[in-house]
């Protein structure tokens, strides 16, 4: 699990992947897809053994909302038991309402859950009282709570002030925050200091960690995995020029989890390191062919800065044509160079 050298984490705090959902055609399941449990599990365990502190089911990027209600409790269910206490699940508990997300809380408190992870209302853009109503409903289960505020999808911005009202609710720990104004790390720290500060979009990760956050509740750590923990740990001890140089050339794929096609986005670019991605259910559909480059473009070049950091005795490979599965390089001077094996190539146990 993680470490941090400089300041200790809350409850939920460290760096938590929002793991994407892997699927296998099945024509008797919805859309023809059903949910792999087996292959997940592995996913979940293999985070973990990178260095994750945890993983956090049943998110945006887990593709809740396309799940059925077995589908959704056995998915928090099997990364409960993949991670086996060796790391934290935080489970996503949102709802369209007070009473839904109560009854998804109560689910992961019985099953075993670190914690709770809830949007405010999902699809009714709720005044501050019911927001308040909301939590404190999924509050009283009495699991560690991370409010999410994601003013993009749901409408709602749950601003540093509300968030002071929001704090005083027993068990609320954390907030994942999502806006993208980094400015909203110290606003938040001010308004309720008793409350941790979660990064939640990756391309705003190093700024969010270096203005006081405690955690990252990430989503390209299902690709890079290792290489998150090591910018999280850079980045919470104050070692900003190394830091700095793990982040900006992974920062262009980071863009894709704040975009409409995150889920495709990452998990085209797990498919690109080796591991298994696969296809979304609907209303997901698949890149266009011009994402489909960007993404891998934006893949190429964070994989040719690892594996020019993890080998400097590589020449880079700036245009990206080496192969990333297995670390070599096509560049002018390389050759097929050694295999260089960093964490998003280790194998789960």
């Amino acid at each position: 699990m993680t470490g941090t050298p400089h300041g200790s984490h809350g409850p939920l705090g460290g760096v938590v992947v929002a793991t994407a959902l892997p699927y296998s055609e099945d024509p008797a399941a919805p859309a023809g897809l059903a949910v792999d449990y087996d292959r997940y599990a592995e996913h979940c365990r293999w985070l973990v053994d990178n260095g994750c502190r945890g993983v956090g089911p049943n998110g945006s990027l887990g593709e809740y909302s396309s799940l059925t209600d077995e589908e959704r409790r056995r998915v928090a269910r099997t990364a409960i038991e993949a991670v086996g206490g060796e790391g934290i699940v935080v489970v996503g508990v949102h709802g369209p309402g007070a009473h839904q997300a109560r009854y998804w809380a109560e689910r992961a408190a019985e099953d075993g859950a670190d914690g709770l992870l809830c949007l405010p209302p999902t699809m009714y853009r709720a005044n501050d009282r019911e927001i308040l109503a909301h939590f404190e409903a999924v509050a009283s289960v009495g699991l560690p709570v991370m409010v999410y505020n994601n003013p993009i999808d749901t409408k709602v911005d749950l601003t540093p002030a509300l968030l002071a009202e929001i704090a005083q609710l027993d068990h609320v720990v954390a907030v994942k925050e999502f806006s993208g104004d980094v400015r909203r790390v110290l606003e938040i720290k001010e308004s309720a200091p008793g409350l941790e500060v979660i990064s939640g979009a990756d391309d705003v990760v190093l700024e969010s960690l270096l203005m006081g956050a405690t955690g990252w509740f990430a989503g390209f750590p299902n690709v890079f995995p290792a290489e998150s923990v090591r910018l999280y740990e850079l980045a919470r001890a104050g070692r900003l020029a190394e830091a700095r140089a793990l982040y900006e050339p992974l920062v262009a794929a980071f863009r894709w989890d704040s975009r409409t096609e995150f889920v495709q986005a990452i998990k085209l670019g797990m498919e690109q390191v080796g591991r298994f991605g696969g296809p979304c259910r609907p209303p997901r559909g698949p890149l266009s062919a011009a994402q489909r480059a960007q993404v891998e473009a934006d893949m190429a070049r964070a994989l040719a800065a690892l594996r020019q950091q993890a080998d400097p005795h590589l020449h880079a490979d700036p245009q990206g044509q080496g192969d990333p599965r297995t670390g070599t390089g096509t560049g002018t001077g390389t050759g097929t160079g050694p295999r260089t094996q960093t964490g998003l190539q280790r194998q789960a146990r």
